[in-house]
């Protein structure tokens, strides 16, 4: 993660060790336009299923966030799901979002 900022470094180690935690398939955090950043795994229970991103995304909404500078997704996936891009656009249209593999290799970045 070297050619990282450290802010996004940051998010990206947030959404690794909350996947790792909670022994979730994903693991996100994204960061709002103060800085303030919210992590979130996915959710798979018999009567409600969420993906990370999403899941961060509300966390980041029901607090108050009225914009998202960046999202990083640790997943197995090689992609984050389109409808997680677009829950993530709804809030931030030019939030980068970051893709990384578990162990926390950038993959991608997804830009507006």
């Amino acid at each position: 993660m070297s050619e990282l900022n450290a802010e996004d470094a940051k998010i990206i180690t947030l959404a690794r060790s909350s996947r790792a935690r909670a022994g979730a398939a994903e693991g996100a955090a994204v960061r709002d336009e103060t800085g303030r950043t919210y992590t979130a795994t996915s959710v798979d229970l018999p009567s409600l299923k969420l993906s990370a991103l999403k899941v961060a995304v509300a966390m980041a909404v029901s607090s108050g966030a009225e914009d998202l500078e960046a999202a990083a997704v640790v997943t197995p996936a090689e992609t984050p799901d389109p409808s997680d891009i677009t829950a993530v656009r709804d809030l931030g249209p030019k939030a980068q979002i970051l893709v990384a593999a578990p162990d926390g290799t950038l993959r991608t970045t997804l830009t507006d």
